[in-house]
């Protein structure tokens, strides 16, 4: 018997290039509106927003698109960091933070509004949910499939992917090591590994469920070659870094363009969580941060908006893929089209 869910993930895996959730203001609902509209997959980053924000998000989508959309959340993370390794990386940045006229915040751990988060998108009942950073309970998975949910955990491994079937995950993402942004590894105490796009998909495509990779893709051979490698559909970020309706910051816009960056690392410091971005003064301080996510990018967010406020690109997060030397600016659509135009 064919089910409401099946129909759902037929429909969502029809739709070739999916837009990466890129939490902090990147994906925007005007993005996830043009990816949509030119045949994507669209999902919203629910990271560092509350709850009623994301239900308005959904809203405003809905407003302007017929088409599904889905909802990305961060799972709560567990207490990995003393109050002494803090104390120790916010000496460190103490005076940075003084010479851009900022001061460090203080170190929070809290779920990000997850629960009220899942009560929302029970409610709201979008076409896709998906988790980044672990796993979500069954309970979750199945309060989210009784709404009609197709439900997705990014993986960074095969025995990753093997527990997110277990509590019932209908589509793996699978994150390669070239991705951008953080890594979604479920266990932050894991020394990131170095994992490829065809890496992953030979370890999990005999897990036997769909696999939606993401890994620096920005082009249409590399979808062409995901897809040919036995990948349902590919997750992308980097490849919209630069377009018009992303929220991209301009110190982050100039930085992806400047020839100056040269590099990308795989890097704590800003959030205390691995995350790759582009190589700068703080990524080459020498002292990566404690591994304490969200303490660390509590502690770090004034300091990281002062940056960017005064254009100043070697103290921000720099997101970006192995790839960012081949995006370019445009329209969305014309960036799914060109994606598309040998992966359909």
């Amino acid at each position: 018997m064919t089910t409401l869910i099946d129909m759902s993930i037929a429909d969502l895996l029809a739709r070739k290039v999916w837009l990466a959730p890129m939490a902090g203001g990147v994906t925007t609902v005007d993005l996830a509106v043009a990816v949509g509209g030119a045949g994507g997959m669209p999902t919203l980053a629910a990271g560092y927003l509350p709850a009623d924000a994301v239900a308005a998000d959904l809203v405003a989508f809905r407003e302007r698109h017929p088409g599904p959309v889905g909802v990305n959340v961060f799972t709560p993370q567990p207490r990995t960091v003393s109050a002494e390794q803090l104390r120790r990386y916010s000496e460190l940045l103490a005076p940075v933070a003084e010479r851009l006229g900022s001061r460090l915040g203080e170190p929070v751990h809290d779920d990000d509004d997850y629960e009220a988060k899942i009560d929302a998108l029970v409610q709201e009942a979008p076409a896709l949910v998906t988790f980044t950073f672990g796993l979500p309970t069954a309970h979750d998975v199945s309060r989210l499939h009784g709404a009609g949910v197709t439900v997705g955990v990014t993986v960074t491994c095969v025995e990753e992917g093997r527990r997110a079937l277990e509590i019932g995950a209908d589509v793996l993402i699978a994150q390669a090591a070239s991705a951008g942004g953080h890594r979604s590894t479920h266990d932050p105490l894991r020394k990131p590994g170095s994992e490829t796009v065809a890496d992953l998909l030979y370890g999990l495509l005999p897990l036997d469920a769909p696999v939606v990779v993401a890994g620096g893709i920005v082009d249409a051979a590399g979808v062409e070659a995901a897809l040919r490698g036995g990948a349902a559909a590919v997750s992308c970020g980097t490849a919209f870094l630069l377009a018009d309706e992303a929220g991209t910051s301009g110190v982050h816009r100039q930085a992806l363009q400047d020839a100056r960056f040269s590099s990308t690392v795989v890097t704590r410091a800003f959030t205390g969580r691995p995350a790759r971005a582009l190589t700068n003064a703080w990524t080459r301080l020498g002292v990566d941060a404690p591994t304490g996510y969200p303490d660390v990018h509590w502690l770090t967010r004034d300091l990281r908006r002062a940056a960017a406020h005064h254009c100043n690109p070697e103290w921000v997060h720099l997101w970006a893929g192995e790839r960012w030397q081949d995006i370019r600016a445009a329209p969305a659509a014309e960036i799914v089209t060109a994606l598309l135009s040998d992966g359909r």
